[in-house]
């Protein structure tokens, strides 16, 4: 079966506020950004590159199905993001914010084009991958290597529901100890039964890379991947921040020049039909799925899903929907 290499990418981290008004700020603190490359067109350096980015608690390998089904046809790149799966945590937790994130993405292209040209760049991002994205490909004159050529975001938008964020603020952080990878899949399932119907054995693979194994010294067993400390800025949200976010949201999605494809679950409570609807008829006009039975947010595991991106994806020019 077609697996994804280990590749890691050195980034630079914001630099620290000077200790006094007449010191200069001390030198930012690199970090490592895993990310997993699928690749199996033959062409280690294939110029069509596909950028996977995950949602806020989440990490790379949730892009497994999807990526195995683009891998013959692109170069296709999943990243942890900073704090998550195999990637470094920050040394200062409020860096685990959307312009941290979108300055690595852009230093991972970088390494990317070297390794070899890209001519063709497509992003997939899935609810704060998808805010990652927005950022990339809409903000004109950004060093891309390329603009971004497509643009699938997986229920998310410019205007994020704060009973969702208070949803999802209740666990963010809070890192339990489990006797095994069933236990843990058993706890996670508890909490994201808005992703949809999965059977136990895809819903058993999506938790695998979601655990890490404790040392011995410290009791054993295993907890979530991430870094707790990424909730320390998501906890600092108010109502006000949240909807003052929205104005420089909505500029960036006006400023998309990709072709848009935006994915909602029918049931989502952090992506509102109305909101999906002005993303539909303003800045790239997003051409909108939505899949019943499903909240937020689509794991891009079920079939219907894995075809509704790949066909966005490899479509020729001009047979594009919206």
């Amino acid at each position: 079966m077609n697996e994804p290499t280990l590749n890691y990418v050195l980034c630079p981290g914001p630099a620290a506020p000077p200790v006094a008004p007449d010191r200069a700020p001390a030198p930012a603190q690199q970090h490592r950004m895993a990310y997993w490359e699928w690749n199996a067109t033959g062409n280690p350096a294939h110029p069509h590159v596909v950028v996977c980015v995950h949602g806020l608690s989440r990490q790379g390998r949730d892009f497994d199905t999807l990526a195995r089904a683009l891998s013959a046809h692109a170069r296709v790149v999943c990243p942890d993001v900073a704090g998550r799966g195999q990637s470094d945590w920050l040394a200062d937790p409020m860096g685990y914010q959307i312009p941290q994130y979108a300055a690595d993405m852009l230093v991972l292209l970088a390494q990317l084009q070297q390794q070899g040209p890209i001519t063709t760049l497509d992003w997939v991002g899935t609810s704060m991958g998808g805010l990652i994205g927005m950022g990339i490909a809409g903000q004109p004159g950004l060093p891309l290597p390329v603009p971004v050529r497509r643009l699938v975001l997986n229920d998310v938008g410019p205007v994020i529901q704060w009973e969702a964020l208070q949803r999802i603020g209740q666990y963010l952080g809070q890192l339990a100890r489990f006797a095994s990878l069933q236990q843990a899949a058993d706890a996670m399932w508890a909490i994201s039964t808005s992703f949809g119907p999965h059977t136990p054995a895809q819903w058993l693979e999506l938790s695998r890379a979601m655990v890490r194994t404790l040392p011995a010294s410290d009791g054993g067993g295993i907890t979530l991947h991430y870094d707790p400390a990424i909730a320390v800025p998501f906890k600092t949200l108010t109502p006000e921040s949240a909807v003052a976010g929205e104005a420089a949201l909505w500029q960036l999605y006006d400023h998309i020049r990709a072709r848009t494809l935006l994915l909602r679950g029918a049931q989502s409570d952090l992506l509102t039909r109305a909101t999906a609807q002005a993303m539909a008829e303003r800045g790239p006009r997003a051409h909108v799925v939505e899949f019943e039975g499903v909240g937020h947010a689509p794991t891009l595991v079920a079939a219907d899903q894995v075809a509704a991106v790949t066909e966005f994806l490899l479509a020729a020019e001009g047979v594009v929907a919206g």
